[in-house]
């Protein structure tokens, strides 16, 4: 990542970095971009550009079960249920228990119309979860969550919003100018947020109504 700091000598905009970015000398690169030397009446003013090594985190890979199957009967009926609206859909599916944690469960639907039932950008997925966490509610389970994912897809969009973010954030560095993202769910939206929540210069906020909103990456540092 590329961050930029100003002081009156090299060393002061030095230390202000390893400061505001929590890193030790050797953990970044140092270019000096303006260097002014002070007079009598005059301050110095060192603008330098900072590039840190570290490689953006990548998304945290769930567990697979080895045995995945209904542990009891809250999950048979949310798996027999996922499996009747898709067949209401007009496919044919397998769904399996993907992963277990503390209110939430994931289930993996195999399937050969798999790239119909996940949609454009995942929004018929993002439909049909709705729905079986609208039955997950009825069956008195509101505080579970359901995630529903196939062909891997909820990790493959994780992945690719996360470099979208860091090179969104790149670009509006660069440029000065604000980018809006494309529409996005609460989940992905969030991901976006968490990515760059981290980076001092960046300011990200969500614009519109709906459950597709969009993200708005915008440049807070010193121009």
């Amino acid at each position: 990542m590329v961050h930029e700091f100003e002081g009156r000598t090299e060393k002061e905009a030095i230390d202000a970095a390893a400061a505001e970015l929590g890193l030790e000398r050797d953990g970044f690169d140092v270019e000096i971009l303006e260097s002014l030397t002070g007079g009598i009446f005059k301050k110095g003013k060192v603008r330098i550009r900072v590039h840190t090594r570290d490689e953006a985190p990548a998304p945290r890979r769930r567990q697979v079960l080895e045995n995945p199957v209904p542990a009891d009967e809250f999950e048979s009926r949310i798996l027999e249920f996922t499996k009747q609206v898709i067949a209401g859909m007009g496919y044919e599916s397998e769904v399996e228990i993907l992963f277990r944690e503390e209110k939430k469960l994931g289930i993996r639907i195999e399937s050969a119309n798999a790239s119909i039932i996940i949609g454009k950008k995942g929004k018929n997925l993002d439909a049909l979860q709705l729905l079986v966490n609208v039955y997950a509610g009825r069956l008195g389970r509101e505080d579970t969550r359901i995630i529903l994912d196939s062909e891997n897809y909820r990790i493959r969009r994780e992945e690719s919003l996360v470099r979208l973010a860091y090179d969104t954030a790149e670009q509006v560095r660069r440029t000065r100018h604000s980018v809006l993202l494309e529409p996005m769910n609460p989940f992905e939206r969030r991901i976006v947020h968490t990515t760059l929540n981290d980076i001092v210069d960046i300011e990200t906020k969500s614009e519109g109504d709906g459950l597709y909103k969009q993200v708005r990456v915008t440049f807070r540092g010193k121009i």
